[in-house]
């Protein structure tokens, strides 16, 4: 084969895995905070464009990325999520799920999980880690509205992983700028827009 017939590897970022030319780490910040962030990523989420838990975590030097379908292959993880000495919460919805809150009356650090992944897949996590089930869980009010407009929300209330990120931060620490988290999922969502035209996004999700 030519090297002219040899297909075209576009350059991407090593940081943020977008495309070079339209690489988001400029609008990345470096948020602190005093919540821990524990972000499970199904495997098959990895190589997606739309991988809003990276920009997620990305943005925040103490939130953790593990691409996983199973715990146990990842004991130091088991480790950390089994230490009583920190508030480990599992964010997922569900009947008779609580609502995130502050709770000042539990001194220990905070440590929240997430699960990155279409609900279906997120479902499987759950199935696969009794360890995720014997967590305590919590939700987020069902009053939220995406701004994810490239995707049919499946239920009411139903966010991408970074703005469900976004949001626990808001209640837990509101002091915090998390609105600056949003900038390169915004920028992300604006440019899948131009790529697809204004006719075929408005055919795909049309307005409600």
């Amino acid at each position: 084969m030519s090297s002219s017939s040899q297909p075209l590897v576009r350059a991407r970022c090593e940081r943020c895995l977008r495309p070079a030319q339209y690489c988001l780490c400029a609008l990345i910040p470096s948020i602190v905070c005093e919540t821990r962030l524990l972000i499970v990523q199904h495997p098959s989420e990895q190589g997606h464009a739309l991988n809003t838990a990276r920009l997620l975590a990305l943005g925040l030097p103490r939130a953790e990325l593990l691409v996983a379908e199973s715990l146990a292959d990842h004991p130091q993880w088991i480790a950390v999520l089994q230490d009583p000495a920190w508030r480990t919460e599992l964010l997922f919805p569900g009947p008779d799920v609580p609502l995130l809150s502050v709770q000042r009356q539990d001194a220990r650090p905070r440590r929240l999980v997430l699960l990155d992944g279409t609900w279906r897949k997120a479902r499987k996590l759950m199935h696969l880690n009794p360890l995720l089930q014997a967590l305590p869980r919590v939700s987020l009010p069902d009053s939220l509205r995406s701004r994810y407009r490239l995707r049919k929300v499946p239920q009411p209330g139903a966010l991408s992983s970074i703005e469900a990120g976004v949001e626990a931060l808001r209640i837990l620490e509101p002091a915090l700028p998390v609105d600056q988290l949003l900038a390169p999922f915004d920028a992300l969502i604006e440019a899948q827009i131009k790529a697809m035209g204004p006719a075929l996004y408005a055919r795909n999700y049309p307005a409600s």
